[in-house]
């Protein structure tokens, strides 16, 4: 065996690659890749094998990935479970009870309360003064308010106590204080009379009086009426002098026109006097039995033509409302 390997050996057929020799060789080998390579690395150029990361980096970065996860988490959370999820982080890590955390609702106010501590029957200059934000609310539902006729409760009307309040929108919708009776409880339509009634009350400390209308049907009136007669609203006849009266400007106009225009009749007769003789045989030749439906030719020279009186919007709409509102 041993001849065989110095055969081998002296022979030269192979070579150790962890001898002496070879290890010179390679190191230098490398020393001399390494130092071509810093020659020709450039200085933006970044190193082939980059060092390993400090675990302190490395900690920091999990924190904040953690830290973008948690956010995105809440995000999508609404108010109250983003308050329930911190109150049930605050007692796992500190403690407590769920009913150490509960709102006191003692002093809780909806807005129906606010209406009711601000509300005022009837709102005067001198109220808007020194306005806050539950005035505002409470004169804001008082405007929105229908105060031509008001809803009246009768029901302790022997103790001669009445309760009034004006109407609602779907009240005004239904008809209800105007078209139906304005007691409260009752919805007869037939024989509505209008009372006018001077109601007396005492708001936020101080009294004060109002006129108030109300429609209410035969048994409520009677009901109203038990201690003493109240006034009854009833529609002003029209007289003549009131139908003639017009503005003093239409007046004025008009008497314009018809000076106008007998001053133009007058010239007219003047200038040619066979005009008044055709119109005469005209009348003669029509039979007396028989009226011309509209003015003829010989008509026009006989007079002005009829003024017709238009009436103006405000004038239709009050005649129409007249007998509305009682």
């Amino acid at each position: 065996m041993d001849s065989l390997v110095k055969v081998h050996a002296g022979g030269g057929g192979y070579d150790s690659d962890f001898s002496d020799d070879n290890e010179g060789e390679s190191s230098e080998i490398t020393l001399k890749r390494k130092h071509e390579e810093e020659i020709l690395q450039k200085p933006f150029q970044k190193d082939r094998h980059s060092k390993v990361a400090h675990r302190s980096l490395h900690c920091s970065e999990l924190d904040r990935e953690e830290a973008r996860n948690r956010r995105a988490h809440l995000i999508s959370l609404n108010a109250f479970e983003r308050h329930k999820k911190f109150v049930a982080d605050y007692i796992l890590y500190y403690g407590g009870n769920m009913a150490d955390f509960k709102r006191a609702t003692a002093k809780d106010r909806t807005d129906h309360d606010v209406l009711r501590e601000n509300h005022r029957f009837l709102w005067k200059d001198e109220d808007e003064e020194d306005m806050t934000w539950e005035k505002e609310l409470a004169k804001k539902y008082y405007d929105k308010l229908f105060k031509e006729y008001c809803i009246a409760d009768l029901s302790r009307f022997k103790e001669n106590k009445f309760g009034f309040r004006w109407r609602t929108e779907n009240e005004v919708v239904s008809g209800k204080g105007q078209f139906q009776c304005g007691n409260k409880r009752c919805e007869n339509q037939e024989g509505l009379k209008s009372w006018e009634v001077n109601f007396a009350y005492v708001e936020q400390g101080e009294k004060r009086n109002a006129l108030v209308k109300l429609r209410l049907c035969p048994e409520c009136s009677f009901k109203l009426n038990y201690h003493h007669k109240r006034k009854e609203v009833k529609a002003k006849p029209k007289t003549q002098g009131e139908e003639n009266e017009k503005p003093s400007h239409k007046k004025k106009k008009k008497r314009r026109k018809s000076s106008s225009s007998h001053s133009k009749k007058h010239k007219r007769d003047r200038s040619s006097p066979s005009s008044s003789e055709d119109s005469q045989e005209s009348d003669k030749e029509a039979p007396a039995g028989e009226e011309p439906e509209g003015q003829s030719e010989a008509d026009h020279w006989r007079g002005p033509a009829p003024v017709v009186e238009e009436k103006s919007r405000e004038e239709e709409f009050d005649e129409y409302f007249e007998d509305l509102f009682l």
